[in-house]
């Protein structure tokens, strides 16, 4: 649904790169030139930064928050940063850079709509930038901005920062990544920040935030069938004007739901029309779209609990017991054919059995290593899973909200992968040389 004159969109961004790329740099210069910083956070950080014999304010410590993160210089965990300007509202999860904490980033982007990955001009791409480019396609984040940082290192030369955003670009193309803008920055010096760049007058692109403020990112809600997860059962049974009340509520993740709808409950496939529909404060509104929060009446009493998904009938995905997915591993512990986990999809859990691991990943040459003997944290491959009930599951190239999935060990219930549906980084490097495990 487009924003109204009146309302301000809203940009969820991620940050990557290698480590000492400057991202918690980059994201401090932003909020600084931005306004916003409050005074006494920058207070502290330029005392900190004087205590540390600097010359000037030290902005990475805007959002390095962890005692280990400062002491150490680097970033470790997720840091979420809340920030606005006229044009547009920013949630920003500036995310390590440190190989090990490649699964940190999935968290950060997960949900992003752009990604900001960083390379260091003096450097160019590395592994880990082509890692973070893959997270990026794997999780279908639709923007992917290449900051070409430290330019002031490098005298601010074009022909350093050409080859390096070509490299890139070839290699996302690959990926299948959609749309990728170069932009050459430094973020200790503030050019093509928010500010341009007086020593860059090469360069007629535009700054960071000018992109950042201009990029598209709204969506129609009609433009992808109905999701609705159900997450509670609201029964009051009492007395008075609620007393044979009986609503299914949840969170619409994607399309459209109206009064009259024809629906169908996964995975049970029971059939029935939509009688009305609540939100909070209001009852029976003409329409529902992602991503609001409503309860559904429906006209027959069914069985639904949660966990289930109301969807159209004239448009329902599959509930299946076999999924093939594409994975990232996020903990220490390898995956193996065999083990036997949790999944967890929307709003249920149910068990599962890892039944094959069938590629893994080389992150260098795009190519897949058929039939590994375990996935080890970071890594990413394809599964082939067998669940104890059916999941009502979309492709994650269709929808990242239905087609995404996470794996929890059953003894102790740590997240152990994130799971996307289908194989989307493999169908985009078809041109790439691949052994597919039919023919093994």
């Amino acid at each position: 649904m487009t924003a109204t004159p009146t309302e301000i969109s809203l940009l969820r961004l991620a940050t990557a790169g290698s480590v000492d790329d400057g991202k918690s740099t980059l994201v401090g210069r932003l909020l600084h030139d931005c306004k916003a910083v409050f005074a006494d956070q920058l207070d502290a950080v330029e005392r900190v930064s004087r205590e540390r014999g600097l010359a000037g304010a030290d902005l990475a410590l805007l959002t390095d928050g962890l005692r280990a993160e400062r002491e150490q210089g680097i970033t470790i965990d997720v840091a979420y940063r809340y920030f606005a300007t006229p044009r547009r509202r920013f949630i920003l999860a500036d995310t390590p850079g440190h190989v090990q904490y490649t699964r940190n980033m999935v968290t950060g982007a997960s949900t992003a709509q752009l990604a900001v990955v960083l390379v260091d001009a003096r450097n160019g791409v590395v592994e880990q930038t082509r890692r973070h480019a893959a997270v990026a396609a794997l999780l279908r984040v639709p923007h992917v901005v290449l900051a070409v940082n430290k330019m002031d290192l490098v005298d601010y030369d074009e022909a350093v920062f050409a080859p390096i955003a070509d490299e890139f670009t070839e290699y996302a193309a690959r990926l299948g990544v959609p749309e990728v803008t170069a932009i050459p920055i430094s973020a200790l010096a503030g050019d093509n920040v928010v500010e341009p760049s007086a020593s860059m007058d090469w360069y007629g692109g535009p700054t960071l935030l000018e992109h950042l403020e201009a990029v598209d990112v709204e969506e129609d809600p009609a433009a992808h069938p109905a999701r609705f997860p159900v997450q509670y059962v609201l029964r009051p049974q009492s007395p008075g004007e609620f007393r044979d009340y009986r609503g299914y509520a949840g969170q619409l993740v994607s399309g459209v739901l109206r009064p009259g709808d024809e629906i169908v409950v996964l995975p049970s496939g029971q059939r029935s029309t939509i009688a009305g529909i609540d939100r909070l404060g209001e009852q029976d509104v003409d329409v529902a779209f992602a991503p609001q929060s409503v309860t559904l009446r429906l006209t027959d009493d069914l069985d639904i609990s949660r966990g289930d998904v109301i969807a159209p009938a004239a448009d329902a995905p599959t509930a299946t017991q076999d999924v093939i997915a594409t994975v990232c591993h996020l903990a220490d512990r390898p995956l193996r054919a065999g083990d036997r986990v949790l999944l967890r999809h929307t709003t249920k859990t149910v068990k599962a059995i890892v039944r094959s691991l069938d590629a893994r990943l080389d992150i260098d040459t795009l190519a897949e290593e058929p039939f590994p003997q375990g996935l080890s944290v970071n890594e990413i491959g394809r599964v082939t899973l067998r669940v104890a009930a059916p999941l009502p599951l979309d492709d994650y190239t269709d929808n990242r909200r239905t087609g995404s999935f996470l794996l929890i060990d059953e003894s102790d219930g740590a997240t152990l992968t994130a799971g996307m549906v289908g194989t989307p980084l493999h169908a985009d490097t078809a041109t790439t040389p691949t052994v597919d495990a039919a023919e093994v």
